[in-house]
């Protein structure tokens, strides 16, 4: 298998009792964007939960994921250094902005402060540092949950219809921003959606279910 960081999904098949969802073959490069898009119910973010290795019970798959080299088919959520971007940011309530962000981090992180406002600066939240995640808006909630992810440093990213719940005027906007970081920092992202606008500002390949 390929070495480099590139994210595998090898004959993926995924049902839902005795009913075939989905059949799968596809490779997602080093700072390539794969668009998956398709209906409600077509399986699209049950796939991702298989690929982040927590699919509920009542579905079985076969295949293999392949990322980085490495088969984490089998692997737990805990060790497939995977990161996942829901449609809610699930922000941590009871911490900070900071506290957030230092979630992400190593607890072996010796300049935690220092990477914490760097990362706030990158997307436009200078400042936001002790702030309340209820006093923020939905976009700057989206914000801090990417860069959370980021901070964690995984070695590939799943986006399951991370903009579908901000407003039309910010869509575009959180496009290029979470596009431009993944990119910027070369990681293989998959993404599932409705929306065509969400596929064309992604680029790269695109599959209809």
């Amino acid at each position: 298998m390929n070495t480099s960081c590139d994210l595998q999904l090898a004959a993926v098949r995924l049902c839902l009792d005795r009913r075939v969802l989905l059949e799968i073959d596809a490779t997602v490069r080093a700072g390539e964007v794969l668009t998956i898009m398709g209906p409600s119910g077509s399986g699209k973010s049950s796939l991702l939960a298989f690929i982040a290795g927590f699919l509920p019970p009542a579905f079985t798959a076969s295949g293999q994921v392949w990322l980085a080299g490495h088969n984490i088919t089998a692997l737990p959520a805990e060790h497939s250094r995977v990161g996942l971007l829901f449609q809610d940011p699930l922000l941590f309530p009871h911490l900070s902005v900071a506290g957030n962000l230092r979630f992400g981090l190593s607890q072996r992180a010796t300049d935690a402060d220092a990477r914490i406002d760097e990362a706030l600066q990158q997307i436009g939240l200078a400042g936001f540092a002790r702030r309340d995640p209820a006093t923020l808006s939905g976009g700057q909630k989206a914000r801090v949950a990417l860069m959370r992810l980021l901070l964690s440093q995984p070695r590939a990213v799943l986006l399951d219809e991370p903009f579908s719940k901000l407003d039309a005027g910010l869509r575009h906007d959180m496009r290029e921003l979470v596009f431009g970081q993944l990119r910027a920092s070369r990681l293989p992202t998959l993404l599932v959606t409705h929306d065509e606008a969400d596929a064309l500002d992604a680029g790269g390949q695109v599959i209809v279910l």
